[in-house]
C-alpha cells in the first residue's frame, strides 16, 4: 500500500536521503524545509524528478496544517554542537518549539491522525565509557544541542500518553556520506586539507564516535514504517566505532599527505565534550534491519568525490 508522508528538513543531509528512500518506494512525499544554511537548495532539481514529490519552502514552526497523510518524519533540526554553545536560542526554536509545533497540529487531526517518526540523537543519553545506552535509559545530555534535542523527545512522550498522538523516536549515531555540510566532521577535515589547513580535534582526537551511513539510517526509517510499529523508541548504530584521531589518519591518508603532525591541530577543546556515545541497536534489527555500507570503503568514495569537488 502507498503512503504519503512528510519529511521535514528534506534539504538537510538526512532529510534528503530519507525523502529519496520514500519516494523509491513510490510514496508519495511532501517535502517541507525552512532553506537554512545548512539546506542543500540545489537537490531540489533532483527532488523534482519524481512525479510523486512537492515541496513546501516554510518553518515548521510556522505550517499551518497537515493534509491526510500516514506519516510525518521530522529530521528539521539545528545540528551542530559547537552553535549551541555559542548560542541556543536557534535551537531551542527549532528544536524545541519546532516539534511542540508540529504534535499540536497532529492533535488537532481528526480522520486520519498521522505517525510522528522523531529524529532525536544517541548525544541525548551524554557519554558513555564502556557499554553501550539502550532505549529505555536516563537522558543526561551534555551540550546546548544535545539537551534541546532530549527536551523534544520528552514532549512527543508526554503528548502521546495526554494526547494519543502516535509516534516513533529514533536515535542514530554519527551520520556521514557524501554530501553532508561542511561544519561536520569529514567533510571540514577534508575540506582544511584541500586548503593546506590543519584539522581541528577536540580533546587531542580522544572521543569516540560510531559512524552510521545516511543510506543506512533512511533504510532504517523504511524498515521502521513497513513494520507498522508505533510508539517506540529505537536506537540506530552504525558499524564502526573509532577515536575521532584515527578517522581524521585514515582521511589525510587518503589525501595521499604522509606528515600526519603538520596536519593535525589537537588544540581545540570544547565545553562540555562527551568522551564517547555509543547505543546498542538490538531492538531495531530485531525488524530485520542492519547497517550495511562499510565505513572504509564509504570514505574512499568520501574523499575522491571531494578531490574532483570543492566544498563551499
Amino acid at each position: 500500500m502507498k503512503k504519503v508522508v512528510y519529511v521535514t528538513g528534506c534539504l538537510g543531509f538526512i532529510g534528503y536521503h530519507v525523502t529519496r528512500a520514500c519516494l523509491d518506494k513510490g510514496w508519495y512525499v511532501r517535502g517541507i524545509d525552512k532553506c537554512t544554511y545548512a539546506s542543500n537548495v540545489n537537490l531540489l532539481s533532483e527532488l523534482y524528478k519524481y512525479e510523486n514529490f512537492v515541496f513546501d519552502q516554510i518553518d515548521i514552526n510556522d505550517i499551518e496544517r497537515f493534509y491526510e497523510c500516514d506519516y510525518i518524519i521530522n529530521t528539521a533540526a539545528e545540528t551542530h554542537v559547537d552553535n549551541s554553545i555559542v548560542s541556543s536560542d536557534e535551537f531551542l526554536r527549532s528544536n524545541i518549539n519546532g516539534v511542540h509545533h508540529i504534535l499540536n497540529l497532529i492533535k488537532k487531526s481528526h480522520k486520519i491522525i498521522p505517525t510522528l517518526i522523531h529524529f532525536s540523537t544517541d548525544e541525548v543519553y551524554g557519554d558513555i565509557v564502556d557499554g553501550s545506552h539502550y532505549e529505555t535509559d536516563l537522558l543526561k545530555p551534555s551540550n546546548p544541542y544535545s539537551a534541546t534535542k532530549a527536551a523534544a523527545d520528552m514532549l512527543i512522550l508526554a503528548w502521546a500518553r495526554t494526547h494519543n498522538v502516535p509516534y516513533v523516536i529514533v536515535r542514530p549515531t554519527n551520520n556521514y556520506g557524501i554530501g553532508q555540510y561542511i561544519e561536520k566532521f569529514i567533510p571540514r577535515a577534508i575540506k582544511f586539507l584541500t586548503l593546506d589547513k590543519k584539522i581541528q580535534l577536540h580533546e587531542n582526537g580522544t572521543p569516540k564516535r560510531t559512524w552510521l551511513h545516511a543510506s543506512d539510517t533512511a533504510a532504517a526509517i523504511i524498515k521502521i514504517i513497513e513494520s507498522n510499529v508505533q510508539n517506540e523508541i529505537f536506537n540506530i548504530s552504525g558499524n564502526y566505532e573509532d577515536k575521532n584521531i584515527n578517522v581524521a589518519t585514515k582521511i589525510l591518508h587518503l589525501m595521499g599527505i604522509e606528515n600526519f603532525d603538520r596536519h593535525l591541530d589537537l588544540t581545540i577543546t570544547r565545553p562540555g565534550q562527551d568522551v564517547r556515545y555509543s547505543v546498542n541497536d538490538d531492538k531495531l534489527k530485531k525488524l530485520g534491519w542492519s547497517a550495511k555500507a562499510n565505513f572504509d570503503d564509504e570514505l574512499v568514495k568520501i574523499v575522491e568525490y571531494y578531490k574532483n569537488n570543492f566544498i563551499w
